[in-house]
């Protein structure tokens, strides 16, 4: 059973999860204009009204496989044609790309707001029509020696989250690279792959249902809203 639960009193943030699973940043990507998910079992009706309804290589897990903006959405290789058309369809004006790499999880590898992007070096090659797609200057950096900058961060135009074991060098790298600024810390009771966890944008944030009090308040704080 899919639960989307509203904070006595933040009308901005609610909880949830997916078929029982509080990762719902794995099954989902939020922007400031559109939404992708498998199907309507996560309530982001508070968040954005352009939805997109679709599985990505098959499988449920959009936010693995997806990156994006309000200007662009990076699709891996491996996306089939009726799962294209679909995004096609409900994301008019939306700048789709189909990246060619052998690195699919393409959500693990790119952390971007509408300001700028930063993305894994294994995507090195692909950097000019990223930020073409994206309409952002594009970084290229790593986190904690790992490839998986996507993993470890979530951002929107106000702010952003990062792992929190990230050192002041890398968090200001990131920070410069989407001109804004954020915080450190964990989401659904101390995972440090934080993406994992959140679906948000400037309106709000959706939080994975097993995210503690003080996890709730250090997100909030980050993303902009205290």
């Amino acid at each position: 059973m899919n639960k989307t639960k509203k904070t006595e009193d933040n009308d901005h943030m609610r909880f949830a999860d997916f078929q029982g699973d509080p990762n719902i940043g794995l099954f989902g990507i939020v922007t400031e204009k559109y939404t992708v998910l498998p199907e309507a079992g996560i309530d982001v009706s508070f968040l954005v009204k352009t939805v997109a309804y679709t599985t990505i290589a098959g499988t449920k897990l959009c936010g693995l496989f997806l990156a994006g903006n309000s200007h662009g959405l990076i699709v891996p290789e491996t996306i089939t044609e009726r799962e294209m058309h679909a995004l096609k369809n409900a994301l008019k004006g939306v700048n789709i790309l189909k990246l060619k790499s052998k690195y699919t999880a393409i959500g693990n590898l790119i952390l971007c707001n509408d300001k700028g992007a930063v993305i894994s070096p294994l995507l090195r090659a692909s950097a000019e029509e990223i930020a073409e797609c994206l309409n952002v200057k594009v970084s290229i950096g790593n986190m904690l020696d790992l490839d998986i900058i996507g993993a470890m961060g979530v951002a929107t135009k106000k702010g952003f989250l990062l792992d929190m074991y990230v050192g002041e060098v890398e968090f200001k790298f990131v920070k410069d690279a989407l001109g804004v600024d954020g915080d450190i810390g964990t989401v659904n009771f101390g995972s440090e792959f934080v993406k994992s966890g959140i679906l948000a944008n400037s309106k709000g944030i959706l939080i994975g249902n097993a995210t503690t009090g003080p996890e709730t308040a250090r997100i909030d704080e980050a993303l902009g809203f205290i």
